[in-house]
């Protein structure tokens, strides 16, 4: 018997590898004799360098950066020895950084991201995943291209203040200083969302509020961006605010396709990839997955559809186990998950939850294993 175990993390609970773990162990108990093949995944977002690194091996590398709110912070990235750099915004640029009675999007920066990009330079990096998501920033990636070398001018030549609302000043950019390194790196961008720029599906109208922006500085930081945008058509020729994704991780989407040449692709197609999915799943009798929370959301982008996906092309079952079922969760099934549980035992707060998530994983999946050796003697 081959079991792939490959979900998700469950936020502010468990890593992704953590939960595959412990859903190996429930099994495990009942099957001592399976074969578990642990594939922990991401789709972009937090966790995306430690999944990739648990499932395909690496090196987890720590730099001091500059964090969104220009204090000094400790990110992550990891290297592979093909000469992949995996970066995830969100180490550097997160919201996490940020307490939430000092969360500003008008002032915040993702420089610090881009000085994780420039260690990846340093380090000889000839491809970089570039994950988006979790970000405390709003500012078009201007954060991000500083700390490459670009330069955002006012009508003056004078240096713009980082953050977004700044941008509404912005008269030209400097290109003269950019990392000529990034001519020879591919760059895709891991991200799950097909949002513009600007307008009212853009960053700043989208994802604004979470970040601490009222709407009244929606629509400053929306003009603002809008401003980048026509400033930036005009230097490069060509208007890249309408492509699907850019407006991702406060519009630093933006900046990875207009200056680094970057590609979107689906963030768990991506870690699928460089996990080698497709080989582990190959030949097993069940894929077991699972994320947080389960629900109509799922099916865009996230990580146990994509994982069906993959399972589903070489004719493998998927089970899905979920901190919760939300509305619509049954919709997955389109996508090839056969069944979806919940880790709940009965009626507890998330703070329970989130302290006991690894003792209920254990526990629902060795009923999944008792029932499914049912299931088998009943075939007999």
């Amino acid at each position: 018997m081959k079991i792939v175990i490959a979900p998700d993390s469950f936020k502010e609970s468990l890593s992704a590898p953590e939960v595959a773990q412990a859903i190996a162990r429930g099994w495990l108990a009942v099957y001592p004799q399976a074969e578990i093949v642990l594939c922990p995944m991401a789709d972009g977002g937090e966790g995306t360098v430690d999944a990739v690194l648990a499932a395909s091996g690496g090196e987890r590398r720590e730099v001091s950066v500059t964090g969104p709110l220009a204090t000094p912070v400790n990110a992550h990235w990891g290297w592979l020895g093909d000469g992949t750099a995996v970066i995830e915004m969100a180490a550097a640029s997160g919201l996490h950084w940020v307490p939430s009675e000092q969360r500003d999007a008008r002032v915040t920066s993702s420089y610090g991201t881009g000085e994780l990009i420039r260690a990846a330079l340093d380090a000889g990096a000839t491809r970089i995943i570039l994950g988006l998501g979790g970000s405390a920033t709003n500012d078009g990636g201007s954060g991000l291209l500083r700390a490459l070398g670009l330069r955002f001018l006012d009508a003056g030549g004078n240096e713009l203040r980082q953050g977004g609302a700044a941008l509404a000043s912005l008269q030209r950019v400097d290109m003269s200083w950019l990392d000529n390194r990034l001519q020879n790196v591919q760059v895709d961008v891991a991200a799950d969302v097909d949002n513009p720029l600007c307008g009212p599906k853009g960053a700043s109208a989208v994802f604004g509020p979470q970040k601490g922006a009222n709407p009244e500085q929606v629509r400053e930081l929306d003009a603002a961006l809008a401003r980048l945008a026509e400033v930036v058509s005009e230097a490069l020729g060509e208007d890249f605010s309408t492509f699907p994704g850019v407006g991702a991780a406060g519009g630093l989407g933006f900046a990875a396709k207009a200056f680094l040449g970057a590609r979107f692709r689906p963030g768990i197609e991506l870690v699928a990839e460089l996990s080698g999915l497709a080989e582990a799943v190959r030949g097993a009798d069940l894929v077991i997955t699972g994320e947080g929370r389960l629900d109509a959301q799922s099916l865009h982008g996230k990580t146990p559809v994509g994982v069906a996906r993959v399972a589903q092309a070489q004719g493998v079952p998927v089970i899905a186990l979920a901190g919760s079922l939300g509305e619509g969760y049954q919709q997955v099934r389109e996508a090839g998950i056969e069944a979806c549980f919940s880790l709940a035992p009965g009626p507890i707060t998330l703070e329970h939850a989130c302290a006991h998530a690894g003792q209920e994983l254990e526990a629902r999946a060795a009923d999944l294993a008792r029932f499914w050796r049912l299931a088998q003697a009943a075939r007999c």
